[in-house]
Order: C-alpha cells, then sequence, then structure tokens
C-alpha cells in the first residue's frame, strides 16, 4: 500500500469527486486516468459515495481511489472494505483520528488555522488539507505558514480552479491541489468522456 505522502506526489491535482448517477463512475474513472490523473477522491457527499468507490476499485485498476467528506468514524471502515486507499475529511477530531488509525487508512485531515495545524502535527500527521483554501487564506496562507511551520505539507482544496492552481503548486509546501473542476456536472450528465480527458491531461500538464 502506498503511504499518503506517495499518493500526494503521484498528480498536481486530486480531483474531488461527487456522483450523482452511479453509471457515471467507472467511464468518469477511465476518463480521468486517460488523461494522466490517477488519484480521486470520491466523495461522500452524494448516496452513491461507497458503490462508486466500488465500481472504480474493481474496474479500473490504474485509478488509485480514496474516499472524501469522512465526517463520521463508521465510514472508514466502510470506504476500506469498498476498496479505498486512502481518505480526506474536512476536519479532524479524536474520533476521526481512531477510526482511522483502526482502519489502516491513510488519512488526510483538513485544517484552516494554524492551531488546527499544530493540532494535527501533534497528533501524528504531517501531510494536510489547507480547507476550505481560498476562503482560509490561499496562497498567501500557505507562504505565511511556512515559515513558523515549515515541516508541514499540505493539499490546499476549496475554491481553486485550473487557472489558478499553478500558483498554489509554486507555494514550496504544496504537494498537490484538490479541485472539482476536473468532473464538471453537465460533462457528467451528457457523457463527455472526452471533455473530462482534455480536462485531466492539462491539469496533469501542472506540474
Amino acid at each position: 500500500m502506498m503511504n499518503l505522502l506517495e499518493i500526494m506526489r503521484v498528480s498536481p491535482v486530486i480531483p474531488v469527486i461527487a456522483i450523482d448517477d452511479i453509471r457515471h463512475a467507472v467511464p468518469m474513472a477511465k476518463a480521468l486516468t486517460a488523461g494522466g490523473i490517477r488519484v480521486l477522491e470520491v466523495t461522500l457527499r452524494t448516496p452513491h459515495g461507497i458503490a462508486a468507490i466500488r465500481a472504480i476499485a474493481e474496474q479500473v485498476p490504474e485509478a488509485i481511489v480514496g474516499v472524501g467528506t469522512l465526517t463520521r468514524p463508521e465510514e472508514f471502515a466502510q470506504a476500506r472494505d469498498a476498496g479505498a486507499v486512502f481518505g480526506v475529511s474536512p476536519g479532524l477530531t479524536t474520533a476521526l483520528i481512531q477510526a482511522a488509525a483502526a482502519s489502516g487508512l491513510p488519512l488526510l485531515p483538513g485544517v484552516m488555522t494554524p492551531s488546527e495545524i499544530l493540532a494535527a502535527r501533534e497528533a501524528g500527521f504531517h501531510q494536510v488539507k489547507l480547507f476550505p483554501a481560498v476562503p482560509a487564506g490561499g496562497v498567501g496562507m500557505l507562504n505565511a505558514i511556512a515559515g513558523p511551520i515549515p515541516d508541514m505539507l499540505f493539499c490546499p482544496t476549496g475554491g481553486i480552479t485550473q487557472q489558478t492552481a499553478a500558483q498554489f503548486l509554486a507555494c514550496k509546501n504544496v504537494a498537490c491541489v484538490g479541485g472539482s473542476w476536473l468532473t464538471p456536472k453537465d460533462a457528467l450528465a451528457a457523457g463527455d468522456w472526452q471533455r473530462i480527458t482534455e480536462m485531466a491531461k492539462a491539469a496533469a500538464a501542472l506540474r
């Protein structure tokens, strides 16, 4: 199993995916990986999240599929059993830390403030998600925090676009960025997999 840092280094962008129609999961994953984006965060924001993770894990072996929007302890084991190999949460609590350890899933926890970053580090996390990145201060926040807390590595997520991703990736404490722009709802609804592949190619070229 890859560790979290290795997963974060695979692609410059991790798409944040919400599946409204389970039939979209596999062709969408194939379209993204065809464009060079292999690490996929399938969120639990819709009822199809776990089923989508299972389908991608079983049918798209080139994908490195993770589970996003982990907010309840019981979700860790469910996602792991479906085939997820890493987890992402919008925040961090004691219960989530314990659930991550019990499940064995590498966890990328969400943080927003210096205190939350320090608390995550004390809990043993050295890679975290700055969320929501743009409201939290964006590039300015990341550059500012690099001085006093230089040993933390970030995946900023929230409000980042294809146009602004390079600015975040240029920060010395950023390993990758997360974003939902790679799977626009209209492209999914239309089954426009070629468009998603082309967007993935553009994102993969950011590094």
